[in-house]
């Protein structure tokens, strides 16, 4: 499908209906042209994109798909009846289905993020993004006592992204630490991680995979070099074994694969919201 578009209309910031489109067209081997059109809450913006998106469809020959995630029931019907693309109204499936079960009306807030001054998750978040940040690949050994999760594992073995998501996502304070040959030739963890160990969670690569990454950031050099990647993949695995630090290969899996294995495993609580 190289000449297929496919568009995410909303009325807020168009993340619902990007994320969960996304996640029907991985069932698919085509690639078609993504489109996000946010903020799609007045009948002059609807008709607007109603234009793009039919010129769209008669450029390229095919109807384009449309994910939307409109609240507001005029902007909608706008989309719908002045559209030519396949509109699919996520809210629609869903939410009329559910106030028949529920037996009461949904609020029709537009957008996901209302009132985001007066939420706690929210703030949570944004704590958890700061404490993130502040304990990146090692910067501080502060307040450890206080993170939910340290990712352990060499470097550029995708600790730096996993913390990230973990605390964007779910709120969760994740520190990370990299595995040095220092560490390897003393044959045990950093002292300062040595008192939360029950809070490590290991990260592992392999080893042509690593060389890869690192030498995009340092090519030619002992860090990136195939050998030393092995060693240092091997020497880490085998710390992690004796510590009794569960972990997993980066390798071959996403974040989000990864955040949620970690939270499995040792935070339960925080897939129950």
């Amino acid at each position: 499908m190289p000449h297929r578009t496919v568009y995410f209309v909303s009325d807020g910031t168009g993340i619902t209906a990007e994320t969960f489109g996304n996640s029907i067209l991985a069932q698919f081997p085509n690639k078609p042209r993504h489109v996000r059109r946010p903020f799609v809450d007045t009948a002059e913006k609807a008709y607007a994109v109603v234009r793009e998106i039919n010129e769209t469809g008669e450029r390229e020959g095919k109807r384009a798909i449309v994910f939307a995630t409109l609240v507001d029931r005029d902007v909608l019907k706008i989309v719908r009846d002045h559209c030519l693309g396949r509109v699919l109204d996520m809210f629609g499936t869903f939410i009329e289905p559910l106030e028949e079960e529920f037996e009461v009306k949904s609020n029709h807030r537009v957008g996901r993020f209302s009132d985001v001054a007066r939420s706690q998750e929210y703030h949570d978040r944004i704590e958890a993004i700061n404490y993130s940040l502040a304990h990146d690949d090692g910067q501080s050994s502060k307040n450890l006592d206080i993170a939910d999760v340290i990712l352990v594992g060499v470097s550029r073995s995708g600790k730096t992204p996993t913390s990230l998501y973990l605390a964007l996502q779910h709120g969760i304070k994740a520190a990370n630490y990299p595995l040095i040959p220092e560490d390897f030739e003393r044959g045990k963890l950093p002292s300062s991680l040595a008192p939360y160990k029950r809070k490590c969670f290991g990260l592992t690569i392999d080893p042509e995979r690593l060389s890869q990454i690192r030498n995009e950031r340092r090519p030619g050099s002992k860090y990136a070099d195939l050998m030393n990647c092995r060693y240092e993949v091997n020497e880490a695995e085998a710390m992690m074994k004796r510590d009794g630090i569960a972990w997993l290969s980066s390798t071959h899996k996403s974040i989000e694969e990864i955040a949620t294995t970690i939270l499995r495993d040792l935070r339960p609580d925080r897939l129950i919201y």
